[in-house]
C-alpha cells in the first residue's frame, strides 16, 4: 500500500528509524504511477564504497561530488525499480538514508529530484571475516588485503560493495529470500578450485565451509502495476585476481549458475535461503536478473559460456541487446578494445585504456514481460550526462517493460 504524502519533518524522523538489518519498508512518498507509463528497471553499479567502515556516510554527509553525478544520471533515466551495486552497506541504513535524502531528493546538475517509497538492503559477505585462511597463503587474516582475502568476500571492512534496491513500487518484505549463507560445495557439480596438477586448492575443512556469494543473492518480489515481479539481485566476484587454480573464474561462474539454477524447474533441495527454505523459484513466477555480473558473453577473464547461463535460459527473454552510441565511439578511441569480440556498442564499464570496455552489467527479464525498450546510459562526448560519467567506472542498464492501458 503505497503511504500518504508526509511533511518534510516528519519525513525525515520516519526515515531515521530505518534501522532494520533488511530494510524493505517505505523511505518516502512518490508521485503517483500511472498504469500506461513504462515499467523500467535498471541496475548501476555506483562505486560508491569507501576503504574504511563509515566511510561512505561521512562523505555523503560532508558532500560528494561523485554520489552527485550518480544522483543526476538516476534522476535523468528515472528507473521504477533500481539495483544499486558497490553501495557500502551499514546495519543502520544510514549511507541509503544519506543519499535518497540529500542526493536523490536534491535536484542535480540540472535534472529533477526523485524518491522511491520503497527500499531493501541486507548483509553482505564482502570484508566479513571467515576465520578461514581462504587465499590459502598461510595466515589467516590481517590487514589490509590480506583481511580482504580471507573475508567470506573479498572486502577491506564488513559491508563493502554492498547492494542497495530503490523501488517505486512495494517490496513484499515478508517473501524476500536471501541465499548469502549458501555454501559452494552444496551446489552439484560445483567447479571446485583446482591446482593445474589436479590438486585441489581447498582444504576439505575449508571447502566444506566457504559460501557461494561472494556479496549476496536477493530475490526481492515487488508488485507493479504488471503484477509481480522477482527482482533477482546479484554481484558476482570479477573472475579475475586469482592464480592457475582460478578459484575467482570458478566462483564466478557458480554465483551466475546460481540463478540459473534457480529459475529452473525441478526439485532442488540443496538451494536453501537463509531462512531454511530449500529449492528454486516457481515455475509461474516472472523475474528480472539483474546487477553488475562480471562476465563478457566473449571477452575478458570469465570462464567460457559464465554469462550464456543466464542469456540462453530459457526462461530468460530473448530480446535487442541494450546498447549506446557513447559505448562505441569511447572503444574506438581504446587500445584495450581493439582485440574484443564482443560488439563495442554493448559494452556497459570502461577499465581504463589497457583492458578496454566490457559487457558486464545485465536486466534480464524472464520470458512472458512485454520489453519495450532497452538501452545504456553511455553518452557521446558533449551530450547530457558525458561529464557525469567518471563517477564510476559502469554505465546505468536499463530495460522498459510496456505495462496495460
Amino acid at each position: 500500500m503505497r503511504i500518504p504524502l508526509l511533511t518534510a519533518a516528519f519525513l525525515a524522523l520516519w526515515l531515521a528509524g530505518c534501522q532494520s538489518a533488511t530494510d524493505a519498508r517505505p523511505a518516502a512518498s512518490a508521485p503517483p504511477v500511472t498504469a500506461a507509463m513504462p515499467l523500467r528497471f535498471a541496475t548501476f553499479n555506483t562505486s560508491l564504497y569507501d576503504e574504511t567502515h563509515g566511510g561512505l556516510i561521512a562523505r555523503l554527509d560532508e558532500g560528494d561530488e561523485d554520489a552527485r553525478r550518480i544522483a543526476a544520471t538516476i534522476q535523468h533515466l528515472r528507473p521504477d525499480v533500481l539495483l544499486l551495486n558497490e553501495f557500502d552497506y551499514d546495519p543502520a541504513g544510514r549511507a541509503a538514508t544519506l543519499f535518497q535524502q540529500r542526493y536523490l531528493g536534491v535536484g542535480q546538475l540540472g535534472e529533477q529530484a526523485i524518491t522511491y517509497p520503497y527500499r531493501y538492503l541486507a548483509e553482505v559477505n564482502t570484508g566479513v571475516p571467515s576465520g578461514l585462511d581462504l587465499d590459502q597463503d598461510g595466515r589467516i587474516g590481517g590487514e589490509g588485503r590480506f583481511h580482504g582475502n580471507d573475508a567470506w568476500g573479498y572486502g577491506l571492512h564488513p559491508g563493502q560493495y554492498g547492494m542497495l534496491v530503490l523501488s517505486r513500487h512495494p517490496i513484499d518484505a515478508d517473501a524476500v529470500r536471501t541465499f548469502r549463507l549458501l555454501r559452494w560445495s552444496t551446489m552439484p557439480r560445483a567447479l571446485e578450485p583446482r591446482h593445474p596438477d589436479g590438486r585441489a586448492f581447498y582444504p576439505a575443512d575449508v571447502w566444506s565451509k566457504l559460501r557461494l556469494s561472494s556479496k549476496s543473492h536477493w530475490d526481492v518480489p515487488i508488485d507493479t502495476p504488471l503484477g509481480r515481479i522477482h527482482l533477482l539481485a546479484a554481484h558476482p566476484t570479477p573472475p579475475v585476481f586469482d592464480g592457475p587454480e582460478r578459484r575467482n573464474a570458478a566462483r564466478n561462474h557458480d554465483e551466475i549458475r546460481l540463478w540459473a539454477e534457480y529459475v529452473t524447474p525441478g526439485d532442488k533441495p540443496w538451494l536453501c535461503d537463509d531462512a531454511g527454505r530449500c529449492g528454486g523459484l516457481d515455475a509461474d513466477a516472472r523475474f528480472v536478473i539483474a546487477g553488475d555480473y562480471n562476465a563478457d558473453p566473449a571477452d575478458g577473464g570469465s570462464l567460457p559460456g559464465t554469462i550464456h547461463q543466464l542469456l540462453e535460459h530459457a526462461r530468460v527473454v530473448r530480446y535487442a541487446t541494450p546498447r549506446s552510441d557513447g559505448a562505441a565511439a569511447d572503444a574506438a578511441t581504446s587500445p584495450g578494445n581493439a582485440s574484443h569480440k564482443s560488439s563495442p556498442a554493448h559494452d556497459t564499464a570502461s577499465f581504463g585504456p589497457r583492458n578496454g570496455n566490457f559487457r558486464v552489467d545485465y536486466v534480464l527479464p524472464s520470458v512472458g514481460l512485454p520489453v519495450q525498450a532497452s538501452g545504456v546510459f553511455w553518452p557521446r562526448p558533449g551530450e547530457t550526462g558525458a561529464a557525469w560519467l567518471d563517477a564510476t567506472d559502469h554505465r546505468l542498464v536499463w530495460v522498459d517493460l510496456a505495462t496495460p492501458e
